[in-house]
């Protein structure tokens, strides 16, 4: 199946088919009426002339006087779906000089997230993120200090960029998502595999969305948008769009469940094929409204809790936040007049009344039950560190693992200073064999800042490269099957190896004098070597009894992975040499 037939048989878009007035009064006029067309809308935002389903009635008569109460608008009762009509790649217009294109697809807003990631794995060729940062925050404009800024952006570019993450926004061109655009911007790598930017955008809010449609194609876009327009406009430096379809126009918040259920689903998949360790979920406030006091909640409430970095001196909820975190160290409760004083915060800073304002207060005192998951970030802090870390760390508080599986997760982000920092500390205690099996992975995954921190830490390569764990590197198939060293080994033997013949140390030799000539001799092909690695794979029997000699002892601790309970190991894959 194409990508083109399999994008349309599995995302639909969603259409209002019945007309249902939004406004209470009954017009008493004929449904061609002029007037009608152009004010009188729907409960999904269309106008009369812009809808596409039947009346809910004749305007003209009015409710039906049997029916008990007014008919309420759904998604569910009042929409139908079909095959999604819009998705390709976006071409932004700007005056930037690096090339800015989006892939994006319009998808209904029940879409399942294992579709969602399958698209973008196999038909954007995304590849599967090691961390997922989703960034909330205010959705109109707001001003940052520059030192703010410039702290925001570079770490969350940082942090993104050297550990494979996806950054997840809303997507469009104002607000904390023109932010992470403009941090892309300036920050980011000039290489599109690294840029992973996903807006996850209500297709009804798009400024001039019909340009959008059409199938598998190249569409030229301007994001300055009409600023007379209640409409919002993509942001340029994003790499990839959902644009989520609940059948509404000019309505937000369609998105917020699909985001949920797809950062959910990322979470539970692995975080690297070697690794048993899932994806980790952070989640970064920036500014923001009212709403995001329930959306950190959200998180933090859940049974498995998601960390939130929130970055203080960026405004309203962020400060909100900052501040209350702070009051709450020592007491959980607040007094009387801080209390009072926090209302009136609230009040003057949401342009709420007080009934909300005290639901609100209510929210984040609620958070504050879990603040071990929040976290803030001061940049105007002389002591504070980095923000990639702050983001990085708090993303590892999050998962609530042991050191051995904190340490896996840095393995597979290749940030070996987080791990010298936080996780291979002065008196961490770690169980036998951990570092072994950690120091295995970093030389299949090719993490070489992780084998210097290893052997720095007191790993012994003499003592962890035995014989049996250089023949399990050996047979390690990475990437593709075509194994190199197994048709150099065909070329040496001249002969053809079955598929499941395993790689022996021997025949490794029997390569580097293949190569080399005549005039090398390797250890691994002398006479006494082989005669110790027989006797390594073949005990030797005394009497129909297994040997008690010294050597089997040493095979014995040559083979740690049967006896988890040894520390050391006393042969390892050096050749046997006889003293003078």
């Amino acid at each position: 199946m194409s990508r083109r037939t399999w994008i349309q048989a599995t995302f639909y878009k969603r259409e209002c088919v019945k007309f249902l007035p939004a406004s209470r009064d009954h017009h008493r006029c004929y449904p061609v009426c002029q007037v009608c067309q152009s004010l009188v809308r729907c409960c999904c935002g269309r106008l009369i002339g812009e809808h596409v389903g039947p009346y809910s009635g004749l305007l003209g008569h009015g409710p039906d006087p049997d029916a008990s109460g007014e008919e309420e608008w759904s998604v569910a009762r009042h929409t139908s779906v079909s095959p999604t009509d819009a998705f390709g790649s976006l071409d932004f217009q700007g005056s930037t000089k690096r090339t800015c294109r989006a892939k994006y697809v319009r998808l209904s807003c029940d879409t399942p997230p294992e579709h969602l990631l399958q698209l973008m794995l196999r038909e954007w060729h995304m590849e599967m993120p090691k961390l997922v940062i989703s960034v909330h925050g205010g959705t109109d404009n707001f001003p940052l200090s520059p030192r703010v800024c410039q702290a925001f952006s570079a770490g969350l570019i940082t942090a993104a960029e050297s550990t494979g993450a996806w950054i997840l926004t809303d997507g469009i061109n104002t607000g904390v998502s023109r932010y992470v655009g403009d941090a892309v911007k300036v920050y980011g790598s000039h290489d599109h595999r690294k840029r992973n930017v996903l807006g996850m955008t209500p297709w009804g809010i798009i400024e001039n969305n019909i340009d959008l449609i059409g199938r598998d194609v190249l569409r030229h876009y301007q994001a300055l948008g009409n600023p007379l327009s209640k409409r919002a406009s993509l942001n340029g430096m994003h790499s990839h769009f959902l644009l989520i379809d609940d059948g509404t126009m000019g309505k937000s918040g369609c998105q917020i469940d699909l985001r949920k259920r797809l950062e959910r689903y990322i979470h539970l998949q692995k975080i690297h094929p070697r690794l048993p360790q899932h994806v980790p979920l952070v989640c970064v406030v920036v500014e923001g409204g009212p709403a995001i006091l329930s959306v950190v909640l959200d998180y933090v409430r859940r049974a498995s809790p998601v960390p939130v970095l929130v970055f203080e001196g960026t405004g309203r909820a962020a400060d909100l936040f900052a501040l209350v975190h702070k009051q709450t160290a020592v007491e959980r409760k607040l007094d009387s007049d801080i209390k009072e004083d926090f209302l009136l915060r609230i009040q003057e800073m949401f342009c709420v009344e007080r009934p909300e304002a005290i639901e609100l207060f209510n929210i984040l005192m609620e958070c504050m039950e879990y603040r071990e998951a929040i976290s803030i970030f001061d940049s105007e802090s002389e002591d504070l560190q980095e923000a990639d870390v702050a983001i990085l760390t708090t993303s590892l508080r999050g998962t609530r693992s042991s050191p051995e599986e904190q340490l896996n997760i840095t393995l597979a982000w290749d940030r070996a200073d987080i791990a010298k920092e936080h996780i291979v500390v002065y008196g961490q205690q770690w169980q036998v064999g951990s570092l072994e099996q950690t120091m295995l992975d970093a030389l299949v995954m090719d993490r070489v800042s992780f084998v210097k921190l290893l052997i720095e830490n007191g790993m012994t390569m003499s003592c962890f490269l035995t014989i049996s764990r250089l023949e399990q590197l050996y047979n390690i198939q990475k990437s593709s099957p075509d194994h190199f060293l197994r048709h150099i080994i065909e070329d040496a033997k001249k002969t053809r190896l079955p598929m499941s013949y395993k790689i022996s140390l021997i025949d490794v030799g029997m390569v580097i004098e293949y190569l080399i000539g005549g005039a090398y001799r390797s250890t691994y092909t002398r006479k006494s070597f082989r005669a110790m690695y027989s006797r390594f794979h073949t005990p030797v029997k005394e009497g129909g009894k297994e040997s008690s000699s010294p050597f089997k002892a040493r095979k014995a601790a040559l083979t740690p992975e049967t006896t988890p309970s040894r520390s050391h190991f006393y042969r390892t894959a050096q050749p046997y040499r006889h003293k003078c």
